[in-house]
């Protein structure tokens, strides 16, 4: 899969380990959000749905244990267990609850990059119904999206014309589509003139900026729209 269109999930209470996991992570092409403990772990993992959760066993408010219980009532995300417990019992419990990998602390961080490579190899990269760009995460099938800004989440209310523009746009970052295409794939059996794509598309650039993305949209004078790969 292409590694830039991961996000991995880093589950860890100490902020200097999940610092170099992260730089790593993204030396590599991925892209990292970051939880210090069990609960937020859970809130993020929900709302962005990552490609990959690394998860440290011992954190505070709900453990790795439970953490991962949780993910797997949820769904499939590949999980890469991080602890300083080198027992086989905890791997056996690992293994048992449904983690994918198992890497014990301290550890080289080429060789945990290196595990979320494979990993993510493995389970086939990110789903299909998740797109993302910058810090805008859009869930095709539930009809979201979700805004990180910091440690914090925001969700822009749309319109269904402002969730088909944002998720076009998003599903070919940097590229410039004419209006004319917009109302073809956005607006199909409509009558739509170009004055009304700007205007969608004025309402869907204020409520992103209003939820802390802003710069996303982007009219190239003269040619179209794009979405851009970061907030400004």
């Amino acid at each position: 899969m292409d590694m830039a269109n991961a996000l991995v999930l880093i589950a860890e209470d100490e902020a200097e380990i999940a610092a170099v996991i992260a730089a790593y992570l993204e030396r590599e092409g991925m892209r990292t959000v970051r939880a210090a403990d069990g609960r937020i772990a859970l809130d993020l993992h929900l709302a962005l749905k990552p490609d990959l959760v690394m998860l440290d066993v011992q954190m505070p408010k709900l453990d790795g244990w439970e953490v991962l219980t949780e993910i797997r009532r949820r769904g499939t995300t590949p999980v890469i267990m991080l602890t300083a417990l080198d027992q086989d019992i905890d791997k056996l419990q690992a293994l048992r609850i449904g983690a994918d990998d198992y890497v014990v602390k301290p550890f080289n961080a080429v060789e945990v990059a290196a595990r979320a490579r494979a990993v993510l190899r493995r389970s086939g990269g990110s789903s299909a119904s998740v797109l993302r760009s910058g810090p805008i995460t859009i869930d095709l099938e539930s009809h979201t999206v979700a805004v990180e800004q910091g440690s914090s989440l925001n969700h822009p209310v749309l319109t269904l014309t402002e969730f088909r523009l944002l998720a076009h746009l998003a599903r070919s970052p940097m590229r410039v589509f004419g209006r004319g295409d917009l109302v073809d794939a956005c607006m199909p059996g409509s009558d739509a003139l170009d004055r009304t794509v700007d205007s969608h598309l004025s309402k869907l650039r204020r409520k992103l900026e209003d939820a802390g993305a802003s710069g996303m949209v982007v009219n190239v004078r003269g040619v179209g729209y794009r979405l851009s790969g970061h907030a400004s």
